[in-house]
């Protein structure tokens, strides 16, 4: 799989990462240990280098079991990794970094992420500038590669630019949820900033394995999934059906159209989970699906079934 340049960093990533939040457990069902190091290790064996984490994944669960996985090859991964909202101080910061190094057992992390701006989930609003500053002293460490944002609003992710070098945007992304493509993909093209796309497959909705009706295990954060829910869910089911002869074209699933097709747009690479390791090989193999031009318009308008009666102003989950 041929990398891509992170932002203007020194960092090569690959445009289809592996996604481990389900490796936390935490508000995911049915996840066990083993399957995940299996799928984290299939992936790195398929091709996908790019291993995306976060501290509060699992309280750092996820990040062990990406170390578990990973260990014996770490010079030949790129490891991201997330500090949450309520550790955006200075010394936090550098404290919550230094957990997570331990956790992944390396002593650098290749891109390291606010995964929440400040405020957010009632944390402590603290300046931007100030976590800013931490990260800028990691970094001149050699603690961190690179410095990315997630779930940041064009005017946000404007602002922690003005006190560093930000490489990389982390928002949710996907054929079925395209909000940040009318706020913040522009800056990002501008500015050179790579956007990873996370929950591409609209958290498995676009893979078409859920059927009208489908129910969640309340313990399973899908079910707060505003794309599972009404009208939403059955604009979703149209659109897949008019997908699938554009996949069946290609001998390829829905899911690896839909990571093909995201990956075509402008500065965007796709997280995508898996809990077992035939996921990690089909979600690689998207890599290999060319589209034409018109194969991506086409597609595009599909998308669009769903993603014009969204409100722009909602979150994906209704948390």
């Amino acid at each position: 799989m041929e990398k891509r340049r992170l932002g203007t960093s020194d960092v090569y990533i690959t445009p289809i990462l592996m996604g481990t939040w389900q490796a936390g457990k935490k508000w995911w069902v049915g996840i066990e240990d083993a399957d995940s190091i299996k799928a984290i290790r299939a992936a790195f064996e398929a091709g996908i280098t790019t291993i995306d984490t976060a501290e509060v994944y699992g309280d750092g669960h996820s990040e062990r079991i990406v170390a578990e996985a990973l260990s014996d090859v770490r010079e030949q991964v790129e490891y991201a990794t997330k500090v949450f909202a309520n550790h955006l101080k200075y010394d936090q910061v550098i404290e919550a970094c230094d957990r997570s190094l331990t956790n992944l057992k390396t002593d650098y992390i290749d891109l390291y992420q606010i995964h929440w701006p400040a405020g957010s989930f009632n944390s402590e609003i603290v300046p931007i500038e100030e976590t800013m500053r931490a990260l800028n002293h990691l970094k001149e460490q050699g603690k961190i590669r690179a410095i990315g944002v997630s779930n940041f609003s064009r005017a946000q992710l404007a602002q922690a630019a003005q006190y560093g070098r930000i490489d990389s945007l982390q928002p949710p992304y996907s054929l079925f949820w395209r909000k940040v493509e009318k706020d913040a993909m522009p800056y990002c093209i501008e500015h050179n900033i790579s956007i990873l796309a996370y929950s591409p497959l609209a958290q498995g909705l676009l893979t078409g394995k859920f059927p009208p009706g489908h129910k969640f295990d309340p313990e399973d954060n899908r079910a707060k999934n505003q794309l599972f829910q009404g009208e939403n869910f059955q604009r979703a089911q149209q659109a897949l059906d008019k997908l699938r002869p554009i996949a069946e074209n290609h001998n390829s699933t829905l899911a690896q159209l839909a990571l093909a097709w995201l990956i075509a747009q402008p500065q965007t690479n796709a997280i995508a989970g898996a809990r077992y390791p035939e996921q990690s090989k089909d979600n690689a193999h998207a890599a290999e699906v060319q589209l034409s031009p018109a194969e991506i318009a086409q597609i595009d308008t599909i998308g669009c079934i769903v993603t014009d009666h969204i409100d722009d102003s909602s979150g994906m989950w209704n948390w």
